[in-house]
């Protein structure tokens, strides 16, 4: 049986809960489309995110790779567009470095373009109701760090595809969070998120070639 391989990332900033952990967890074994799941856990740290990334890649020789990521204060599930080849964070990792302005790969190219559909995406999960948009940008933080890792580890082939994709914090976390008279952050349930995840590989399984709307613009 053929493998997709489902990464997400040990919590961070403080946060006891990484949703993009839990989904991958909860997804790990199941079969989509006659493919397995394998869902791996990424340390939330520069360089070993890359290093372990690739390590299940070898291991599991996935057709399909999607990374998840935490985005706090988005309100919507958020396939990636591109990959930026800078490390610039705003927090220190969970090993304590802050990198500031330094390229991911040396000499690598400035961005890399996900290989999922991402538009189509974005289509299917808003027909099922979930909030759902296409972002522009991972961040510069190990989100983004592993997602142009990944789109490096796979460059000049066509057989495996890969891309990334953001999800909001689970509604436990915002509620921890919120103050006294503060209203609280962005959230949605776990099982929301983690059925727009099977969407989104369902789709990508399904599309080789993504939707075209003008402007950009996905209705």
């Amino acid at each position: 049986m053929k493998t997709i391989l489902l990464t997400g990332f040990e919590p961070f900033g403080g946060e006891s809960l990484n949703p993009a952990e839990e989904i991958s967890r909860q997804l790990h074994g199941t079969v989509i489309a006659r493919h397995q799941i394998i869902g791996g856990l990424l340390p939330c740290v520069f360089g070993a995110a890359i290093k372990e990334l690739k390590h299940l890649i070898q291991l599991h020789e996935p057709v399909l790779i999607v990374g998840l990521g935490q985005a706090g204060g988005r309100a919507e599930i958020t396939p990636e567009r591109v990959a930026l080849n800078v490390d610039d964070a705003r927090i220190a990792d969970n090993a304590g470095q802050q990198p500031v302005d330094r390229p991911v790969v040396k000499d690598g190219p400035a961005a890399y373009w996900s290989t999922l559909p991402i538009k189509a995406i974005v289509q299917a999960l808003r027909k099922r109701g979930i909030p759902a948009s296409v972002s522009q940008t991972a961040g510069t933080f190990v989100c983004n760090h592993a997602f142009y890792g990944l789109m490096h580890e796979l460059r000049g082939q066509e057989k495996i595809r890969g891309g990334f994709i953001h999800v909001p914090f689970l509604p436990e976390q915002t509620a921890l969070h919120a103050g006294p008279g503060q209203a609280s952050e962005p959230s949605l349930p776990l099982a929301t998120m983690t059925e727009a995840i099977v969407t989104a590989i369902e789709v990508s399984l399904q599309r080789r070639r993504d939707v075209r709307r003008p402007g950009g613009a996905v209705s």
